[in-house]
C-alpha cells in the first residue's frame, strides 16, 4: 500500500453544533413529563414533524433512541430482553431495542425517555414498522394514529388524488392534536415553520453538493449523521435553520482550502444502506486506511430527498408536507427509484465505486440489493462492493470478514486506477469480476 492515509481532526463547528442541538433535544424530552408538555413519536422517514411542532407537540424518535443505544454500545441487551419476550430473532432490530428499552425500565414516567401522548405512525415504505408503533402505543397507552401514505411504485406517482388523500388524514391529525393540547391550530404558525424547514432543506442540499469538490469537505455517509439529526429531528425550528448556515461556511471554507476529512482523498466511493452504528468508528477506519470517502449515500436521504430541488412550501403547507411524504424520502420509493438515484450520484459525484452494507435484520433496505450489485457491475460498469453486517445488533459484525472483503475489493480498485493510469486512461485492464466481492 502507499503512504499511510490518516483522519484529520476538523470536525469543528458542524460537530460541536449538531450534538449541542440533539442534546438540548433529548434534554427537553427527558423534562416533557414533568412540564407537562404533550410529546409525539414519529418515524423519521418522510415524517411530518413540521406538522407537531405547529400543533405545540414535542417530537421524539424511537429510531434515534436506538441507534444511541447502539452507539453507546446499550443495544445488545435490550435485543435479547425484546427477544426473550417473544420478539423473533430476525426481526428489526431497531423495534427489538426500542421495545428492550420499555421491558428494561428505560422508558416510561420518570425516565430519560418519557411515553408518547400521541403515536403517529407515518406508515412509509416499512410495514414492520407499523406493527412497532402499534405495540408501543398499547405498551404506552397512547393514541395511536396511523397515517396511510400510499407507496409510489411508477415514475407517474404520486397524484394528485395520492395527495388529497393524505392531506385529508393531516387535517384529521390536526384535530387530534388539537384535542389533546387544548390549543388551536394555527396555519400561519405552520407557513413560518416551513419557512424554517426550507431555510434547512436549502442548508443540507448546499452541503452535500459541496462534496462534488475534489477532495470533498466531509464524507456523505459518515459525517452525514451529524446533519440527519438537525435535518430529520429538528426539521422546522429556527435552530436547525442557523445550523445549516453554520454548516454550510465552514464546508464552503474547506472546500476554497482544498481540505477533506482525510489527509489524502484516494477513492470516492456512494454508499447504500444504514451503517452498523455498534461499531460505526470501526467500520469507517475500515475505509478510511484506503483513503476512501463517501461523496454521497442513500441513507443520508431516508428522511428526506433534498438534494433534487424539492422544498417544503409555506404558500401550499398541508400539499407540500404531503408531497414529501409520498415522494421526497428514500423508503417511499421502488427499487428502480432509488438505482436511480444511486446512477446520479456516481456520475454527478464523480464516484469510483459503490458500497452496498447490506442490513441483517432489515428488509426493506436489504431486499433486492443483490439484483442492485449486479445491475450496477454488469449493466452500468461501476465497481461494487456488498457487504452485510446489521445497524443495530452487534452479534451480526464480523470484523475480520468484513476487512478482508473491504481490503480485497481496495487493491483490485487500487490496481484498475494504476493501471488505467498507466495506459493513458484509455480503459486499458479489467476489474476481476468481484469489484462485485
Amino acid at each position: 500500500m502507499p503512504a499511510q492515509v490518516t483522519e484529520r481532526q476538523y470536525q469543528g463547528k458542524v460537530h460541536e453544533h449538531s450534538r449541542r442541538l440533539m442534546s438540548d433535544w433529548m434534554g427537553r424530552l427527558s423534562r416533557a413529563e414533568a412540564e407537562g408538555q404533550p410529546t409525539g413519536a414519529l418515524m423519521i422517514s418522510g415524517n411530518c414533524v413540521e406538522l407537531l411542532l405547529a400543533c405545540h407537540i414535542l417530537p421524539m424518535f424511537p429510531e434515534v433512541t436506538a441507534l444511541q443505544n447502539a452507539i453507546r454500545h446499550k443495544s445488545l441487551p435490550l435485543i435479547l430482553k425484546a427477544e426473550q419476550a417473544g420478539y423473533s430473532s430476525d426481526n428489526c432490530a431497531y423495534v427489538k431495542a426500542d421495545i428492550g428499552l420499555f421491558l428494561d425500565g428505560g422508558m416510561g414516567p420518570g425516565k430519560p425517555i418519557p411515553f408518547p401522548t400521541i403515536t403517529v405512525c407515518n406508515y412509509v415504505g416499512c410495514n414492520v414498522y407499523v406493527k412497532w408503533f402499534e405495540h408501543l402505543a398499547d405498551l404506552s397507552g397512547s393514541k395511536l394514529f396511523m397515517l396511510d401514505v400510499p407507496f409510489a411504485r411508477t415514475p407517474g406517482e404520486p397524484t394528485q388524488a395520492d395527495v388529497q388523500y393524505v392531506v385529508a388524514q393531516l387535517k384529521e391529525l390536526i384535530a387530534l392534536c388539537e384535542g389533546i393540547t387544548g390549543r388551536k391550530f394555527d396555519i400561519d404558525e405552520l407557513r413560518e415553520i416551513l419557512g424554517y424547514a426550507a431555510r434547512a432543506e436549502e442548508g443540507y442540499a448546499r452541503s452535500k453538493d459541496l462534496c462534488k469538490a475534489h477532495p470533498a469537505p466531509f464524507d456523505a455517509y459518515f459525517d452525514a449523521i451529524n446533519m440527519m439529526g438537525p435535518i430529520n429531528v429538528l426539521r422546522g425550528t429556527k435552530e436547525a435553520a442557523e445550523f445549516f448556515d453554520v454548516a454550510v461556511a465552514e464546508f464552503e471554507e474547506l472546500v476554497a482550502q482544498n481540505l477533506g476529512p482525510l489527509s489524502e482523498e484516494r477513492f470516492r466511493i456512494v454508499v447504500e444502506g444504514p451503517p452498523p452504528y455498534p461499531y460505526y468508528k470501526n467500520f469507517r477506519n475500515l475505509f478510511a486506511k484506503w483513503g476512501a470517502v463517501a461523496v454521497a449515500s442513500t441513507y443520508s436521504t431516508v428522511g428526506g430527498i433534498w438534494e433534487w430541488g424539492f422544498r417544503h412550501d409555506a404558500r401550499r403547507p398541508l400539499e407540500s408536507i404531503a408531497e414529501q411524504m409520498l415522494r421526497e424520502n428514500l423508503t417511499n420509493r421502488s427499487i428502480t427509484a432509488r438505482y436511480q438515484q444511486i446512477k446520479r450520484y456516481v456520475e454527478e459525484w464523480e464516484a469510483d465505486a459503490l458500497v452496498i452494507h447490506s442490513i441483517k435484520s432489515c428488509r426493506l433496505f436489504s431486499a433486492g440489493q443483490g439484483d442492485m450489485r449486479d445491475y450496477f457491475t454488469r449493466e452500468l460498469g461501476v465497481l461494487t462492493l456488498l457487504v452485510e453486517s446489521d445497524l443495530e445488533d452487534p452479534r451480526y459484525y464480523a470484523e475480520a470478514q468484513l476487512r478482508n472483503r473491504i481490503d480485497a475489493f481496495f487493491e483490485a480498485l487500487e490496481h484498475k486506477k494504476l493501471v488505467v493510469g498507466a495506459a493513458g486512461r484509455r480503459g486499458a485492464g479489467a476489474l476481476p469480476s468481484e469489484a462485485t466481492v
